[in-house]
This record gives structure tokens, sequence and C-alpha cells, in this order.
């Protein structure tokens, strides 16, 4: 499983079993033409979770180039021909089976992947709903459909391997540290993050029990965090989940 890095912080996402491979949200092809030529890989399959134009980018390349199948969201302008997925879908690559959950929030048909067992541990691509320490804006969905998807998500295994699109953890730690100062994990979990940039390696990807132990956007119902919210905003119902992620949202925003 490989990050390829993209653009100034884009990962695309690279499975391999030394003979194929799948990509995930490829907004560039260069860098995963140049993966494939540098280890002798033919390129299987394309998984796409939202339309946006730094996921799709390379699609067609991609597509032109190696022939490879190409899934993405049923509900979303896609680069066409694909198969379209949605809640209750899977695909197949590499013999690995993903189940399609539906995350809208940061678009309208925003899906990810989640297989259940790669090599011992489940793994998610989870596009730009879910960051290590944060999530997507919301461009297109409401603070309700968000709250929903992260919830979705959250319940999957703690030791799911979450492979998001962007390294933005520094920065999302930063927030979730003014939103939680006093949490332990969260301190803990940056300086390690911290090492690892500092080394010029991807913080990614994180696991699901970490984000549910630091991610003030999967902590909307803890106390501490609602507080928070509330003193950002005088409006927020800390009984109403997402309220305080809507709060949170505009606050990481606005963050410096």
């Amino acid at each position: 499983m490989l990050p390829l890095p993209a653009f100034s912080d884009n990962y695309i996402w690279m499975l391999h079993d030394a003979r194929h491979a799948l990509v995930v949200d490829p907004g560039d092809a260069a860098p995963v033409l140049q993966a494939l030529r540098d280890m002798g890989l033919s390129l299987q399959a394309i998984l796409v979770t939202h339309h946006h134009g730094d996921h799709v980018g390379g699609v067609n390349a991609l597509r032109e180039a190696t022939g490879a199948a190409v899934c993405g969201p049923a509900g979303e302008t896609m680069p066409a021909p694909l198969k379209r997925l949605r809640q209750g879908d899977a695909v197949t690559a590499l013999g690995l089976r993903f189940a399609v959950i539906d995350v809208p929030g940061h678009t309208a048909g925003h899906i990810a992947y989640y297989c259940p067992d790669m090599d011992g541990t489940p793994l998610l691509f989870c596009g730009d709903t879910l960051f290590s320490g944060g999530c997507g804006r919301l461009f297109e969905g409401t603070p309700a459909q968000m709250q929903a998807s992260l919830d979705a998500l959250a319940a999957l295994p703690g030791d799911t391997r979450v492979c998001c699109a962007h390294e933005y953890t520094l920065s999302n730690l930063k927030f979730a540290r003014a939103v939680e100062p006093g949490n332990q994990d969260l301190l803990k979990y940056l300086a390690q993050c911290e090492s690892l940039r500092q080394a010029g390696r991807p913080t990614l990807p994180s696991r699901m029990a970490t984000e549910r132990a630091i991610n003030p956007f999967l902590r909307t119902r803890e106390t501490g965090v609602a507080q928070a919210a509330r003193g950002f905003d005088a409006h927020v119902n800390p009984r109403e989940a997402a309220s305080v992620l809507a709060a949170l949202r505009q606050w990481k925003n606005e963050f410096r």
C-alpha cells in the first residue's frame, strides 16, 4: 500500500500484488504512470470517491494508457465510462472486496470504499470525508449529512487503516488541540505526527481507534467538545451532534 504524492498535499493511494495494481482518486496521471513503470505493474482498477478535479483529473489518461476499469459514485458527474456505485454495492479488485459506503457531506454523492480484511486488518479509502484529526469542508452537503457519514465511518473496527486523500494532519491537529487542549491522546499523537513529517514521511494511514480518540469531528457528543463549540458559537445546541459539527466546521474554516 503506497501513498503516491500529488500536487501540494494529495495522496493517490496504490495497492498492488507485485503484478497488478489499483489506485484511488488519481487527480494526476503522472505519478501513477511513473510508479507503474518503476515497479513493473499493470493497472487493473481505478476507484474514485468524488468528483473534484484533484481526485479525477488523471482518470481519463490512465484509462487510455492502461485500459483499467473505473469505478465511482453513482450520484456525481464523473469521467465516463465507469461502473457507478452506491451504498450496498461492492467492487472486487486484486482479489479484494470493497464495500461501498455513502458518505455525503463534502460533496453530495461522495462514497468510501471499505475492505474488511487486507493482510489481516481492515482498510478504508475515505477520500475527503474524513481526515486524520479533521473532516472535509461542506461544499455540497449539510452538517447533518456529514455527521451521519462520520458516524458510519467511526463505527468501523478500531484497527481499520484510514487512508485519507490529503496530508492535512498537522494543521488539523493544531485545531483539534484548540478544541480539546487537555486531550492527552491528542498530544501524544501530535508528537508522533510531527516526528513523521520532520522525517519526510506521511502521517497516513491513521487508525480508526486513533481518530475516535483525537478527532473533534468524531467527538461531537463529548461534553468538552460540545462546550468548546458553544464557546465559538453561542447558538450551538450541545445535545445535537450535527449542531456541534456545524460550529466546529465553521470554526475550522476560520482557524489560523
